[in-house]
């Protein structure tokens, strides 16, 4: 079962994409959604472009899953799962594309309700989990590596986002959300492992080459 999600509506976008090159960027400098133009290496581009390596990296998962759905039906729920987070993490993207207290009140963002619904995906599927007696390493099989990556790129968002937050306003709601979201991709991870009957990859300190050689 999901959270009951709050009536909450944005405006659909209306986009008309007809070329893709306009040269504007070639000195390194760009536009925010909200009109100032700032360097390429701005803190703010860091996070929204770190967010869209993400979504790339969560489509990726999300692909795995549908394909090994096959085998295991349950990983059919997980990619509608990670289809979800994927536009959520649009309009985060969106809210952090545009300056501090230039956002539209009906622009695309995220909620307490996204925060609350992934705290639910995390306890839904660490109810099915045995406790963790170990560390573990990306591995086992393929999905289970793609929800690595993605962990530690959204660890990584996490950490810009941070940063950005000591020089300028952003939401808690989002710092949040991204903190919740690299802790359901460790759990999906191991879940993702379970369902296909496939061991974890526990950490053990003694198979170092250091180790194997004393």
């Amino acid at each position: 079962m999901g959270v009951p999600m709050p009536e909450q509506k944005y405006s659909e976008p209306r986009l008309t994409l007809s070329k893709i090159y306009t040269r504007t960027g070639d000195g390194g400098q760009t536009r925010l959604a909200s009109g100032e133009q700032v360097p390429k290496d701005n803190a703010r581009l860091d996070c929204y472009g770190t967010l869209d390596e993400l979504n790339a990296h969560v489509g990726a998962a999300r692909l795995t899953a549908e394909g090994a759905a096959e085998k295991a039906p349950q990983l059919g729920a997980l990619a509608a799962t990670l289809a979800r987070i994927q536009h959520e993490l649009f309009n985060l993207g969106s809210i952090l594309a545009t300056a501090a207290g230039k956002a539209h009140p009906k622009q695309p963002r995220v909620a307490d309700a996204d925060v609350a619904q992934l705290e639910s995906d995390i306890d839904r599927m660490n109810s099915e989990l045995p406790p963790l007696r170990s560390f573990v390493l990306p591995g086992g099989s393929r999905l289970n590596v793609e929800l690595h990556l993605c962990r530690t790129v959204c660890r990584r968002a996490e950490r810009l986002m941070v940063a950005l937050r000591r020089v300028e306003e952003v939401d808690d709601v989002d710092i949040r959300y991204v903190n919740r979201l690299s802790d359901a991709f460790f759990v999906m991870s191991r879940w993702a492992n379970a369902v296909m009957g496939v061991e974890e990859v526990l950490w053990s300190p003694n198979k170092s080459a250091s180790a194997q050689q004393s």
